[in-house]
């Protein structure tokens, strides 16, 4: 056996006579005799011709096998799954997104675990692709590299899938013809990469670079480029020297870097996806952190970035002046990231951060601290008693920081999209949309098909929206997710009557029931647990073991 420490996981699998077929079936795929005293570095690709976020992984995975073996590494590329939520958003099948997350770490992990790999690749193009690779990395704890597959660029006249989306409900409010829609379908989507705006795959890429996870500028490519092929070859390479100097996930996930990744998330005004994510991927490697986190960071830290899908611009336009890295270094200047942390480079993020330039004189997408798009936080943590353990909102200033109306309820999110096309929805209203958290849903479905609708209609300053669901990056509008508990384990959002008084204060932080605490009691002694909506397959065991939003719904909790 050899005492290469780089080799730890792989020599146990190859090195030895009573190892002989174990190298049979290796030679069987391109091995040497050389190979077998290399460290080995598994790349997990998601690639699928599915969706245009992942149409072109194949070619990054090549990349970064080209780069780990010209590194002496010896690389196996190996395929996790993807889904597209652009596709599946307002159907039943968005009931397996949230579940794809947990599917993706769990077969990084067992692939990895399996094969002996000593470090690894993993590339993720869509939502749910990044936080469940860096989930499997950080299970497996084995020196490692995430790469992004790039954002997309835009369509034809500034448009992107959001576009579509609410193209929909302006259809719905007699804005634009059905030959108007098509031709926004039809240009929308130009090629490959992850949708445009700072939604969630681009806030996902964000904070993973900002947690030290990727290598600097990863976040920020379009997925077609050069840049994003070298970027590809490098984290290869880098595995290597992650190998060589012992640094592990554990090593760069610490509590400090977790607070950088939401430091840069607000900042960059992202996705309120991310709330979920981090509190995820922070459980998967022991560390602590809490819904009250993002409240304490956001206080200090403002949104700067003026990006879709509450701004004007798209992520290939900030990959233009400078991407994240910039940003970063305004925000370590600012004394609001830890310079400290180590990241995948073997160097601290200030490191990295030394010689990189301001952004260009002029540029107007990322704002100074002296001019914000927001003061405080877009992120808003809520309490009350309609959300006893919080829920989550997205709160740019733009729609307002105060909500008072009359709740309309629906059980499940198309029928709350049925009513908002044929104006039964109408100003004044809080949409309330159970049934849909991790465990009801199950699967904590994103509620992009209504948010689109509500906007398309005109209605975005006029209506709010409520679920124990989650939303989509594109979201906006006055809108709150997460609420937890869920409707289906009793929470208050089970106990709302169509016509109850509904009290959101962004400002102050709450969101209220007007209900007098005798009738809620009363509502409470009358209501029947549902059903389980699936009673065997992938959505029930999902359901049986998911943990609440208010912990990252996470799968594999002690």
């Amino acid at each position: 056996m050899t005492d290469d420490k780089r080799r730890r996981y792989s020599a146990p699998v190859v090195d030895g006579v009573g190892k002989s077929a174990s190298r049979a079936m290796l030679r069987a795929v391109g091995f040497t005799d050389e190979d077998f005293r290399k460290p080995q570095i598994g790349i997990a690709s998601t690639w699928s011709n599915l969706t245009p976020c992942n149409m072109h992984i194949h070619e990054l995975a090549e990349a970064s096998s080209t780069g780990a073996d010209a590194a002496g590494g010896k690389s196996l590329i190996f395929n996790t799954i993807t889904v597209s939520d652009g596709i599946a958003n307002g159907t039943l099948g968005m009931k397996y997104s949230l579940v794809s997350r947990e599917v993706i770490a769990d077969s990084i992990e067992t692939v990895a675990g399996c094969e002996g790999f000593d470090g690894l690749v993993a590339i993720g193009g869509c939502d749910k692709n990044m936080p469940g690779c860096i989930m499997g990395l950080a299970r497996l704890n084995r020196p490692s590299v995430f790469v992004y597959g790039g954002t997309i660029l835009p369509g034809e006249n500034h448009t992107d899938i959001v576009s579509v989306f609410e193209a929909v409900g302006a259809h719905a409010r007699g804005d634009l013809d059905l030959i108007e829609v098509k031709q926004i379908e039809e240009t929308a989507i130009p090629g490959p990469g992850s949708c445009g705006g700072m939604y969630t795959a681009n806030t996902m890429a964000s904070a993973i670079e900002a947690m030290g996870m990727s290598l600097p500028g990863s976040s920020a490519q379009n997925a077609v480029s050069n840049n994003k092929l070298d970027d590809c070859r490098a984290a290869g390479a880098a595995v290597l020297n992650l190998l060589d100097k012992d640094i592990k996930p554990s090593d760069i996930m610490t509590r400090e870097a977790f607070e950088n990744a939401i430091t840069v998330v607000i900042a960059l005004g992202g996705s309120t996806n991310a709330v979920l994510h981090l509190l995820a991927m922070a459980s998967t490697v022991d560390v602590e952190l809490s819904l009250e986190d993002f409240v304490e960071i956001g206080k200090r830290v403002p949104v700067l970035a003026d990006l879709r899908p509450s701004g004007h611009y798209m992520m290939s336009e900030l990959v233009t002046i400078g991407g994240i890295q910039p940003l970063m270094k305004m925000l370590l200047e600012r004394g609001l990231l830890h310079g400290d942390c180590l990241t995948v480079t073997g160097q601290s993020l200030a490191q990295n951060l030394a010689e990189v330039d301001p952004y260009p004189e002029g540029q107007d997408i990322i704002r100074a601290f002296d001019n914000p798009v927001k003061a405080d936080s877009h992120l808003r943590i809520l309490h009350g008693n309609l959300a006893p353990e919080g829920a989550v909102a997205k709160i740019t200033g733009k729609e307002g920081t105060h909500f008072s109306g009359r709740a309309r309820v629906f059980h499940s999110e198309e029928e709350a999209q049925e009513r908002i096309i044929d104006g039964t929805v109408v100003a004044g209203d809080v949409l309330v949309i159970r049934y849909e958290g991790p465990k009801g849903g199950p699967g904590m479905r994103e509620m992009l098909t209504p948010t689109s609708a509500i906007m398309g209609k005109g209605l975005g300053n006029d209506v709010a929206l409520i679920t124990d669901g989650r939303f989509s990056g594109g979201s906006h509008g006055f809108v709150v997710g997460h609420i937890s508990p869920e409707a289906a384990e009793g929470g208050p959002i089970a106990l709302v009557e169509d016509g109850d008084t509904i009290i959101i204060d962004a400002v102050a932080n709450t969101m209220v029931l007007d209900v007098p605490d005798e009738e809620l009691g009363r509502r409470r002694k009358a209501w029947v647990a549902p059903e389980p909506r699936f009673t065997r397959g992938v959505l029930a065991k999902y359901a049986r073991t998911v943990s609440s939003a208010s912990t990252g719904a996470v799968t594999d909790l002690p």
